[in-house]
Protein backbone atom coordinates (compact mmCIF):
# COMPACT_ATOMS: atom_id res chain seq x y z
CA UNK A 1 0.00 0.00 0.00
CA UNK A 2 2.79 2.35 0.71
CA UNK A 3 4.35 1.82 -2.58
CA UNK A 4 1.22 2.06 -4.22
CA UNK A 5 0.83 5.18 -2.89
CA UNK A 6 3.98 7.06 -3.65
CA UNK A 7 3.59 5.55 -7.22
CA UNK A 8 0.02 7.36 -6.83
CA UNK A 9 2.32 10.71 -5.91
CA UNK A 10 4.56 10.49 -8.31
CA UNK A 11 2.40 10.73 -11.55
CA UNK A 12 0.51 12.95 -9.52
CA UNK A 13 3.26 15.40 -9.85
CA UNK A 14 4.31 14.44 -13.39
CA UNK A 15 1.05 15.28 -14.28
CA UNK A 16 0.69 18.52 -12.59
CA UNK A 17 4.54 19.43 -14.03
CA UNK A 18 3.31 18.52 -17.77
CA UNK A 19 -0.13 21.32 -17.46
CA UNK A 20 1.96 24.03 -15.58
CA UNK A 21 4.18 24.64 -18.04
CA UNK A 22 1.02 27.41 -19.03
CA UNK A 23 1.25 28.30 -15.46
CA UNK A 24 -2.82 29.28 -15.38
CA UNK A 25 -3.23 29.88 -18.88
CA UNK A 26 -6.77 29.95 -19.50
CA UNK A 27 -6.63 26.48 -21.10
CA UNK A 28 -5.09 24.27 -18.30
CA UNK A 29 -7.44 25.05 -15.62
CA UNK A 30 -9.63 21.69 -16.09
CA UNK A 31 -6.55 20.11 -15.92
CA UNK A 32 -5.04 21.36 -13.08
CA UNK A 33 -8.27 21.82 -11.22
CA UNK A 34 -8.89 17.28 -12.12
CA UNK A 35 -5.34 17.35 -10.61
CA UNK A 36 -5.96 19.32 -7.44
CA UNK A 37 -9.03 17.45 -6.94
CA UNK A 38 -7.33 14.17 -6.87
CA UNK A 39 -4.28 15.58 -4.81
CA UNK A 40 -6.86 16.22 -1.55
CA UNK A 41 -8.96 12.90 -2.00
CA UNK A 42 -5.49 11.55 -1.90
CA UNK A 43 -4.56 14.16 1.12
CA UNK A 44 -8.07 13.78 2.88
CA UNK A 45 -8.12 9.61 2.18
CA UNK A 46 -4.42 9.21 4.25
CA UNK A 47 -5.53 11.26 7.29
CA UNK A 48 -8.48 9.39 7.54
CA UNK A 49 -6.88 5.94 7.26
CA UNK A 50 -4.63 7.10 9.76
CA UNK A 51 -7.59 7.41 12.16
CA UNK A 52 -9.22 4.54 11.30
CA UNK A 53 -11.99 5.80 9.59
CA UNK A 54 -13.53 4.69 6.11
CA UNK A 55 -15.45 6.71 4.23
CA UNK A 56 -16.73 8.02 0.45
CA UNK A 57 -14.96 11.09 -0.24
CA UNK A 58 -16.41 13.63 -2.45
CA UNK A 59 -14.25 16.80 -3.49
CA UNK A 60 -15.25 20.10 -5.21
CA UNK A 61 -12.27 22.23 -6.39
CA UNK A 62 -13.26 25.80 -6.99
CA UNK A 63 -11.75 28.36 -9.47
CA UNK A 64 -8.58 29.42 -10.34
CA UNK A 65 -8.21 33.41 -10.42
CA UNK A 66 -8.11 34.06 -13.82
CA UNK A 67 -6.92 37.30 -13.18
CA UNK A 68 -3.52 36.11 -11.80
CA UNK A 69 -0.54 37.29 -12.89
CA UNK A 70 2.13 34.36 -12.76
CA UNK A 71 5.68 34.15 -14.39
CA UNK A 72 6.01 30.95 -16.14
CA UNK A 73 6.75 28.07 -13.97
CA UNK A 74 8.73 24.70 -14.58
CA UNK A 75 7.83 22.66 -11.80
CA UNK A 76 4.85 23.16 -9.34
CA UNK A 77 3.39 21.55 -6.36
CA UNK A 78 0.19 21.12 -4.01
CA UNK A 79 0.29 21.41 -0.42
CA UNK A 80 -2.06 21.75 2.06
CA UNK A 81 -1.33 25.31 4.16
CA UNK A 82 -0.18 24.60 7.82
CA UNK A 83 -2.73 24.50 10.11
CA UNK A 84 -5.67 23.39 7.44
CA UNK A 85 -7.73 20.38 7.70
CA UNK A 86 -9.26 18.93 4.66
CA UNK A 87 -12.72 19.00 5.95
CA UNK A 88 -15.37 20.80 4.89
CA UNK A 89 -14.92 24.02 3.06
CA UNK A 90 -11.13 24.18 2.84
CA UNK A 91 -8.16 25.83 0.83
CA UNK A 92 -5.11 24.04 -0.45
CA UNK A 93 -2.13 25.91 -2.24
CA UNK A 94 -0.27 25.36 -5.35
CA UNK A 95 3.44 26.79 -5.38
CA UNK A 96 5.94 27.33 -8.12
CA UNK A 97 9.22 24.69 -7.13
CA UNK A 98 11.28 25.51 -9.86
CA UNK A 99 11.94 28.68 -12.31
CA UNK A 100 9.62 31.11 -10.69
CA UNK A 101 8.82 32.02 -6.74
CA UNK A 102 4.94 32.36 -6.30
CA UNK A 103 2.18 30.14 -4.75
CA UNK A 104 -1.52 30.19 -4.53
CA UNK A 105 -4.33 29.28 -2.43
CA UNK A 106 -7.57 27.53 -3.99
CA UNK A 107 -10.70 27.00 -2.44
CA UNK A 108 -11.84 23.31 -1.98
CA UNK A 109 -14.98 21.63 -0.54
CA UNK A 110 -14.48 18.17 1.19
CA UNK A 111 -17.46 15.92 1.85
CA UNK A 112 -16.49 12.76 3.52
CA UNK A 113 -19.96 10.47 3.69
CA UNK A 114 -20.14 7.26 6.13
CA UNK A 115 -21.80 5.51 8.69
CA UNK A 116 -22.84 7.14 11.92
CA UNK A 117 -25.24 6.49 14.65
CA UNK A 118 -28.62 8.70 14.11
CA UNK A 119 -31.87 9.50 16.49
CA UNK A 120 -34.32 6.55 16.04
CA UNK A 121 -36.73 9.10 18.21
CA UNK A 122 -36.92 12.32 19.10
CA UNK A 123 -33.38 12.67 21.42
CA UNK A 124 -34.26 14.95 24.89
CA UNK A 125 -31.29 18.09 25.61
CA UNK A 126 -29.35 16.58 28.71
CA UNK A 127 -30.57 13.27 28.90
CA UNK A 128 -28.60 9.90 28.18
CA UNK A 129 -29.04 8.00 25.02
CA UNK A 130 -29.44 4.58 25.05
CA UNK A 131 -29.03 2.01 22.42
CA UNK A 132 -32.21 1.57 21.42
CA UNK A 133 -32.85 5.36 20.93
CA UNK A 134 -30.18 5.65 17.42
CA UNK A 135 -29.57 3.30 14.53
CA UNK A 136 -26.83 3.27 11.62
CA UNK A 137 -27.12 5.40 8.90
CA UNK A 138 -24.93 7.26 6.61
CA UNK A 139 -24.84 10.56 6.77
CA UNK A 140 -22.01 13.60 5.52
CA UNK A 141 -19.90 13.45 8.74
CA UNK A 142 -18.10 16.97 8.16
CA UNK A 143 -21.32 18.50 8.06
CA UNK A 144 -20.08 19.19 11.47
CA UNK A 145 -16.84 20.84 12.38
CA UNK A 146 -15.57 17.75 14.64
CA UNK A 147 -17.56 15.56 13.18
CA UNK A 148 -20.84 13.16 14.32
CA UNK A 149 -20.88 9.97 16.52
CA UNK A 150 -20.07 7.43 14.60
CA UNK A 151 -19.24 4.57 17.70
CA UNK A 152 -21.43 3.82 20.45
CA UNK A 153 -18.80 3.87 22.97
CA UNK A 154 -18.98 7.70 22.04
CA UNK A 155 -22.33 8.20 23.75
CA UNK A 156 -20.73 6.58 27.24
CA UNK A 157 -21.03 9.02 30.05
CA UNK A 158 -22.35 11.69 27.78
CA UNK A 159 -25.73 13.55 27.00
CA UNK A 160 -27.03 15.73 24.11
CA UNK A 161 -26.56 19.74 24.84
CA UNK A 162 -29.00 20.14 22.84
CA UNK A 163 -33.05 18.29 21.19
CA UNK A 164 -31.71 15.34 17.86
CA UNK A 165 -34.78 15.01 15.76
CA UNK A 166 -35.50 12.29 14.67
CA UNK A 167 -33.00 11.04 11.84
CA UNK A 168 -30.49 13.32 12.49
CA UNK A 169 -26.86 12.35 13.50
CA UNK A 170 -25.87 13.60 16.99
CA UNK A 171 -22.92 15.63 16.70
CA UNK A 172 -19.18 15.42 18.89
CA UNK A 173 -19.56 19.19 19.71
CA UNK A 174 -23.14 18.32 21.42
CA UNK A 175 -22.25 16.17 23.45
CA UNK A 176 -21.08 16.41 27.22
CA UNK A 177 -20.91 14.74 30.42
CA UNK A 178 -23.61 14.70 32.43
CA UNK A 179 -24.63 16.75 35.77
CA UNK A 180 -23.69 14.84 38.74
CA UNK A 181 -24.98 17.91 40.53
CA UNK A 182 -27.29 20.53 40.87
CA UNK A 183 -27.41 23.97 42.27
CA UNK A 184 -29.13 23.50 45.52
CA UNK A 185 -28.72 20.03 45.94
CA UNK A 186 -27.88 18.58 49.11
CA UNK A 187 -24.61 16.96 48.63
CA UNK A 188 -22.22 14.73 50.96
CA UNK A 189 -18.91 15.92 51.30
CA UNK A 190 -15.95 13.43 51.95
CA UNK A 191 -12.54 15.32 52.61
CA UNK A 192 -9.48 12.97 53.28
CA UNK A 193 -6.11 14.20 54.43
CA UNK A 194 -3.23 12.98 55.71
CA UNK A 195 -4.11 9.75 57.71
CA UNK A 196 -7.61 10.81 58.31
CA UNK A 197 -10.96 10.89 56.04
CA UNK A 198 -14.56 12.89 57.25
CA UNK A 199 -17.71 13.36 55.92
CA UNK A 200 -20.33 15.97 56.17
CA UNK A 201 -23.48 17.46 54.71
CA UNK A 202 -23.41 20.18 52.60
CA UNK A 203 -25.59 22.37 49.88
CA UNK A 204 -23.89 22.59 46.39
CA UNK A 205 -23.54 26.39 45.34
CA UNK A 206 -23.23 25.36 41.35
CA UNK A 207 -23.89 23.09 38.99
CA UNK A 208 -21.04 20.62 38.12
CA UNK A 209 -19.99 17.50 36.20
CA UNK A 210 -18.18 14.67 37.55
CA UNK A 211 -14.78 15.66 37.44
CA UNK A 212 -15.41 19.19 37.68
CA UNK A 213 -14.66 21.89 40.87
CA UNK A 214 -18.05 22.81 42.87
CA UNK A 215 -18.72 25.00 45.80
CA UNK A 216 -20.26 23.59 49.06
CA UNK A 217 -21.46 25.31 52.27
CA UNK A 218 -21.89 22.95 55.39
CA UNK A 219 -24.13 22.79 57.55
CA UNK A 220 -21.71 25.48 59.95
CA UNK A 221 -22.02 27.71 56.88
CA UNK A 222 -18.20 27.02 55.45
CA UNK A 223 -17.86 27.37 51.96
CA UNK A 224 -15.57 24.58 50.60
CA UNK A 225 -14.16 23.93 46.64
CA UNK A 226 -14.45 19.92 45.80
CA UNK A 227 -14.74 17.21 43.16
CA UNK A 228 -17.75 16.35 41.92
CA UNK A 229 -18.26 12.83 41.59
CA UNK A 230 -21.52 10.62 40.86
CA UNK A 231 -23.97 10.12 43.44
CA UNK A 232 -24.22 13.77 44.77
CA UNK A 233 -20.53 13.33 46.19
CA UNK A 234 -18.13 16.28 47.07
CA UNK A 235 -14.83 14.98 47.14
CA UNK A 236 -12.69 17.62 48.80
CA UNK A 237 -8.66 17.44 49.59
CA UNK A 238 -7.41 18.87 52.71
Amino acid sequence: MPRMRRMSRLLLTIFVLAVAQSAFAQDAHPQLTAAARRFVEQEAAGALAATGGQGRIEVTVGEFDTRAKLAPCVRTEFFVPAGTRLWGRARIGLRCVQGANWSVLLPVNVRIHGPALVASRHLAALQPVAEGDVHVAEVEWTREALGVVTDPAQLENRVPTRPIAVGQPIPVAALRAPQVVSQGDAVKVVGTGRGFSVSTAAVALAAAQDGQPVRVRTETGRVLTGTARAGRIVEVVF
